[in-house]
């Protein structure tokens, strides 16, 4: 009798505890990529905005940065478990959730700001995309698959066909946007071409021999979120305080990037250890075209058309299908 008792209580105990231990609270990895698109990670991070609404919610969260360029390898680190949310474009996000649906279940945590992406050309006689050949290498951080190349991806089959969209990947190449920029800038290499974003677009343009051929606004019909955070279920459902802390911090660095953008950029300069002037980033920041905030912007232009290509398998019904419900209460698109 004694033993059935201590075995009810010891299963009674296991009962208790290994809900626990399933939501180990407290900790999480994220890594970003180059550039002041990702200024509300950089004011999240300098002011410690996740560890105070931690605190908030009676948790001392230990949080990880990481610096990794290109979606590809994002994606790599995030399926394998070695970050827990991690930043790109918007049709990365999109694809790796399309391709973990049922699995993983990979979705946008939220959107880092709607920022033009422009594509650069040191060629004088480039004057349109018409103008792009086999001469031509352009720069872009995950050739074929990142933001940069699926967005020219839609132009391109805009242009010449649905058949065609791969059209420009032949001829691109993968590079971080300081090394593009450079090279851009410089000359004298085979990168003629960069699908840049800021600040690295707007450095190479004071270059009098680069110049614009096209914005990804002009794709996407206007304002759009160029970058978006993103995490697997398990994740989300497991550490839900420490979620909850996370997407409070990036709420909070909107509202503090809106309500003094001097301010903002000079976090970013702190923690990039940039070399930027600051008026320069100032600029930037204060650029009309530049909106710093979480609700996502025209994403599921990116979702509709990648369908229509047949990069994306599974179609979604509105924006909210691949955000986590904490994103749905903003005016989304």
């Amino acid at each position: 009798m004694k033993k059935s008792r201590l075995g009810a209580a010891l299963g009674l105990l296991g009962a208790l505890t290994l809900p626990l231990a399933a939501q180990a609270e407290g900790k999480i990895s994220i890594a970003q990529q180059f550039g002041i698109g990702y200024l509300i990670l950089h004011v999240v991070k300098d002011q410690q905005l996740i560890e105070k609404h931690g605190k908030a919610q009676g948790l001392d969260i230990e949080v990880d940065w990481r610096t990794i360029s290109g979606a590809t390898a994002m994606n790599e680190a995030l399926l394998a478990g070695a970050i827990d949310v991690v930043s790109a474009g918007v049709p990365p996000m999109l694809t790796v959730s399309d391709r973990t649906r049922g699995r993983q279940n990979v979705k946008a945590v939220a959107a880092l700001g709607s920022l033009p992406n422009y594509l650069l050309s040191n060629r004088e006689e480039v004057k349109t995309l018409h103008d792009l050949s086999d001469k031509d290498r352009i720069a872009v951080p995950a050739a074929g698959v990142g933001f940069q190349s699926r967005t020219l991806q839609i132009e391109t089959a805009r242009l010449f066909g649905k058949d065609d969209f791969q059209r420009f990947d032949r001829i691109s190449v993968s590079l971080p946007h300081p090394d593009a920029t450079v090279a851009l800038t410089k000359g004298g290499s085979e990168i003629t071409a960069h699908f840049s974003s800021p600040p690295f677009q707007y450095q190479a343009l004071e270059n009098p021999r680069v110049h614009k051929l096209i914005s990804s606004y002009d794709i996407l019909g206007g304002p759009a979120t160029f970058n978006v955070l993103y995490a697997t279920e398990k994740f989300h459902d497991e550490n839900p305080r420490t979620y909850r802390a996370f997407y409070d911090a990036l709420a909070e660095a909107e509202r503090i990037i809106k309500a003094d953008k001097a301010a903002a950029a000079e976090a970013y300069i702190r923690v990039e250890n940039s070399r930027l002037p600051l008026d320069f980033v100032r600029r930037i920041v204060e650029d009309p075209e530049i909106d710093f905030t979480i609700t996502p912007q025209r994403t599921y232009v990116y979702a509709e058309e990648l369908h229509g290509l047949g990069v994306l398998k599974n179609k979604a019904g509105s924006w909210q299908d691949y955000f986590f419900e904490e994103a749905h209460g903003t005016p989304g698109s």
